[in-house]
């Protein structure tokens, strides 16, 4: 891009990346889709603030921290959501008057940008004359229209490397899921529901301990295998216990829990059931109890 004559030199480059959500509608993710957003957004957020330091700030810029360089790097968060604008947040690290943000507005927009307005402290590959001679150098970026491509060229660079370090952060959207899918009371026929599960009740916690018994992983399990381990719990008549079991049976096999073996009477439990029935089995265990006791 070549300068043409009274052109201005721009006063700032911005960069904007949608790396990890594309801008949709709100109404075509859904409310589940928001609430799977908001939550990853929040510990995106979290990670950004609280463990970012100076000196990433800068090796996400492309600059390296050392010790002539003069000036401040700030890390703030601010939700916004007043005076008719759109309600979100955004983390913003600041070096000098160059600086790097990840917006989120209302659930169901992520995105990274960086903006350049003191770009001397980059470096551009450029054709210079040094002693007379015209040569080939890394040079101080320039504020002009001629070095867009090469401000451009770092705010890009500075996207995708700032994307690559919140890649690390865990995500808890696929527990989330699964923890909301059997928790949901379901409504797998006109008129008729299904009971949700409780992942810390004691009754429902019995019933997992049973389920994922060592001596049902080869064979699988039937209706009187589990009769046997949850007698305690039945009522007295044979028959009753039975038809118990097989309501039992069918609300598991509904939540995706439980999965008829072919051309037999057994069942076998899931790969997804073994995850949430696990999950649930330690967090009433070892979890819940250890939480109780930092909160008191």
């Amino acid at each position: 891009m070549i300068p043409q004559p009274g052109e201005r030199p721009p006063a700032g480059i911005e960069n904007a990346g949608d790396g990890l959500a594309e801008p949709v509608a709100p109404s075509a993710v859904g409310d589940h889709g928001l609430v799977d957003l908001h939550t990853g957004v929040l510990a995106l957020l979290e990670h950004s603030t609280l463990c970012f330091s100076a000196r990433d700030v800068l090796s996400v810029l492309g600059r390296k921290g050392h010790g002539k360089f003069e000036g401040e790097v700030v890390t703030d968060q601010f939700d916004h959501g007043f005076n008719g604008r759109l309600p979100g947040r955004r983390v913003k690290h600041r070096m000098k008057r160059n600086w790097l943000k990840m917006d989120e507005k209302a659930g169901w927009m992520l995105r990274v940008e960086t903006g350049i307005n003191d770009p001397e402290g980059f470096r551009v590959r450029r054709r210079v004359r040094r002693r007379g001679r015209r040569r080939t150098e890394w040079v101080p970026l320039r504020k002009s229209v001629a070095s867009l491509f090469r401000s451009r060229e770092v705010a890009q660079q500075s996207n995708a490397r700032y994307l690559n370090a919140l890649a690390q952060v865990d995500d808890p959207t696929p527990g989330l899921r699964g923890l909301d899918t059997f928790t949901t009371r379901k409504h797998p026929a006109q008129g008729r529901t299904v009971k949700a599960f409780n992942p810390v009740a004691r009754p429902d916690a019995q019933l997992f301990v049973a389920l994922m018994s060592g001596e049902h992983a080869v064979h699988g399990f039937a209706n009187r295998d589990l009769r046997a381990k949850l007698a305690g719990h039945l009522r007295e008549d044979p028959k009753q216990q039975s038809a118990q079991i097989s309501r039992l049976l069918h609300r598991l096999h509904v939540y995706g829990l439980v999965a008829k073996i072919p051309r037999s009477r057994r069942w076998r439990v899931t790969a997804f059931g073994h995850r949430v029935m696990g999950a649930s089995v330690r967090l009433r265990q070892l979890h819940f109890p250890a939480f109780y006791a930092e909160a008191a």
